[in-house]
Parts: C-alpha cells; sequence; structure tokens
C-alpha cells in the first residue's frame, strides 16, 4: 500500500530557525523572512516528503485583526501559497496543501464560532487559496461543530478537501472537546472529504484514534506533535509557544515506530506536525512508500 508522507511542524520549525517564540507565531517569518519559509518547505522536500503545507495555518482573520493585519489577509495568504508551490516546482514533485487552522485558537472549539459564521470566514480564505494550492487541509479541527464550519466552507472551490483533526491528549478516541470520534459519521457521510487525518496530538493518542477513524473513512492518517502537554495558558490569541515544551523521547526512530502502528491501523498518509522536523520526515520516507494522487 503506498502511503503520502506529509512535511513536519511548519510552525514550530520557524521559531525554531529563528530563535524566537512570538505572538504572530509562523507568521513572524511569513512577514519578516519569507525566505526562512522557503527554505524550510525545501528542507521537507529534500527529506523525503510528498506534500508541502502551506504557512497558512494562523492566516486567518481572527489572528490577524489582534494585531492589526486585517488588511493583509489576501496578500499573505497569496505569499505563502506561493511559496510552497515554488518549492514544490523546485522538487519536481509533490502536492501543495492550502492549510486552515482553527478560528478562535488552537485546541480551543469552545473559542470557534458556529459552523456557519465559520463556514463565511473559511470560504474567503479558501477561495484565495485554492487558485494556487493542491488541495485545502482543514486543520486541528477539534469539535463535530468545528469540523462542520470547516468543511462547509471549503466545499465548491474544485480542490479536494482533507480534514484533520486534533484529539484529547489523554484518550484518542475522543476530540478535544470530548465527543467522540465516532459522532463524526454523519458529518463524513454528508460531506465526503478525500482524506480524514488526526493531527496535532500525542502520537500515543493517534495512535489510539486511528482503529476508530478507519472505521468510518476509507482513506485515513496521522500526523502528531512532539509536545509534553498543552499548557492551560496556551489557550488564547497572542499565547507564544515558548509555553510548549518539547519531548525529549521522540526522535526520528521512535515517531517511525509509532508511525508504523498507525500504518498497520491503515494509515495511508503520514507526516508530522508541531516538533518534528525534517529529520523525523526523512526516517518517515526510509520506511515507506510513497503515493501523491490527491
Amino acid at each position: 500500500m503506498d502511503i503520502t508522507i506529509l512535511d513536519g511542524g511548519l510552525g514550530q520549525e520557524l521559531v525554531h530557525r529563528a530563535g524566537r517564540a512570538t505572538p504572530l507565531w509562523s507568521l513572524q517569518a511569513l512577514v519578516d523572512a519569507p525566505d526562512l519559509v522557503a527554505d524550510v518547505h525545501r528542507d521537507f522536500f529534500g527529506a523525503g516528503a510528498d506534500v508541502a503545507t502551506t504557512n497558512t495555518y494562523a492566516v486567518l482573520p481572527d489572528r490577524l485583526a489582534a494585531f492589526g493585519m486585517s488588511d493583509r489577509l489576501h496578500e499573505l495568504t497569496e505569499i505563502a501559497c506561493r511559496l510552497a508551490c515554488q518549492a514544490r516546482d523546485g522538487a519536481g514533485h509533490g502536492l501543495v496543501a492550502g492549510s486552515l487552522g482553527p478560528i478562535g485558537f488552537s485546541y480551543r472549539p469552545d473559542n470557534a464560532p458556529t459552523a456557519e459564521i465559520a463556514a463565511d470566514i473559511y470560504a474567503q480564505v479558501a477561495r484565495t487559496q485554492a487558485r494556487l494550492v493542491d488541495v485545502l487541509l482543514l486543520e486541528t479541527m477539534s469539535s463535530v461543530d468545528q469540523a462542520r464550519g470547516g468543511l462547509m466552507g471549503a466545499q465548491g472551490l474544485g480542490k479536494p478537501v482533507w480534514l484533520a483533526l486534533s484529539v484529547d491528549d489523554g484518550d484518542g478516541t475522543r476530540l478535544r472537546s470530548g465527543e467522540a470520534l465516532a459522532d463524526l459519521a454523519p458529518l463524513l457521510a454528508e460531506y465526503a472529504p478525500a482524506r480524514v487525518l488526526l493531527n496535532c496530538s500525542r502520537p500515543e493518542a493517534v495512535s489510539q484514534g486511528l482503529p476508530i477513524l478507519a472505521a468510518l473513512h476509507d482513506h485515513v492518517g496521522g500526523y502528531a506533535n512532539g509536545f509534553t502537554r498543552i499548557d492551560p495558558r496556551f489557550d488564547k490569541i497572542g499565547a507564544t509557544t515558548d509555553l510548549l515544551s518539547a519531548r525529549q523521547d521522540i526522535g526520528p526512530a521512535a515517531y517511525a515506530g509509532f508511525a508504523e502502528t498507525w500504518a498497520a491501523h491503515g494509515a495511508r498518509t503520514i507526516g508530522g506536525c508541531c516538533e518534528i522536523g525534517p529529520a523525523h520526515i526523512a526516517e518517515l520516507a526510509r520506511r515507506f512508500k510513497h503515493g501523491v494522487a490527491a
């Protein structure tokens, strides 16, 4: 079975290379050092990734409004998408996935607007991305309603839609909202995303959730983070990622061991999220056969 290799955690890789964490997170590099973004994309492709995820996870109206940058939404979206496309073209293969992050902040579906309101917001961003990217990737959706808003907003743009869900670190059978993964069944049947993935949760939680997800969809996968835990202070726009510490027990070989478990559970798309860098992706590429059909 062919496995698509995603890239790793673009945002944290940018923070590490820049040597500082700021309230803008990955947006900081997009504004100050787009060449750094291009370098990270190239390094992930060089490591063996089949997919470049755009640096647009935090390029959302609520994030930009908090920093007086609302007028730059489409400009920054286009810059980020073009940087990923240039890296893909330079590599001579692969796909570009347009990242659409959670409105209201990561891991906090209680801060998100209703699905109907979110759909309108996602639609305006997705329209800009869809002109450039190969697929639209909804990331870190942490409740059924949050996932619904993203899926509604990404419809009708002529691009495959991938849905990535974040599960509870202590119980990977549940979304961070507390809802069971199995509760997604009607939503997946209604909107039929091309792929359904688990992301930005502990590898152990991804291992728990994937068998459930595989019973709901025929193309599943996972890309975990390398955080020790989610600090409760990391809960609103402006919180900096230096509140989140990296685990010391997830090197490339250990992470790939988790990924082999995911593949055994039926995962066909595997990569990394925060704290998972090019060396991890190189080990995944060494172990798995590639496939890049959207």
